[in-house]
């Protein structure tokens, strides 16, 4: 987990690298692959949530705040369909991704990630 959390922290030469970029970085490093990476709009606390599949380990989730902080925490049980919805849309070709709106999804799944305590504060 510190390799994870290390991997997703601003190293090179202090600048901030985008969101997604980070996210790739901590999948390649920890041997795992990234599920998806959403924007969510109108939430007043968070910009970005993406998700990072471990095989049979699980599935580790991270959201990035309006002010730039990242949060991870690793995730099982309820969540898992709508984590299969969100990584389904993530790998359909860019032209059903347009047509397809994820945003209801990805509220969903950060809601119940808040309820449970994940995320409480950002």
């Amino acid at each position: 987990m510190a390799l994870f959390e290390q991997s997703l922290g601003n190293i090179e030469g202090g600048l901030n690298r985008p969101f997604g970029d980070r996210v790739a970085d901590a999948a390649e490093k920890t041997a795992g692959s990234v599920l998806f990476d959403v924007r969510i709009d109108g939430h007043t606390c968070v910009e970005r949530m993406a998700a990072i599949g471990f095989g049979v380990t699980g599935t580790a989730i991270i959201v990035m705040g309006r002010n730039g902080q990242l949060r991870c925490a690793s995730i099982n049980g309820d969540t898992t369909p709508l984590v299969a919805e969100l990584a389904a849309w993530n790998a359909s070709p860019l032209s059903e991704q347009a047509r397809v709106d994820c945003r209801g999804t990805a509220s969903i799944l950060l809601a119940k990630l808040r309820s449970s305590g994940h995320f409480g504060r950002l």
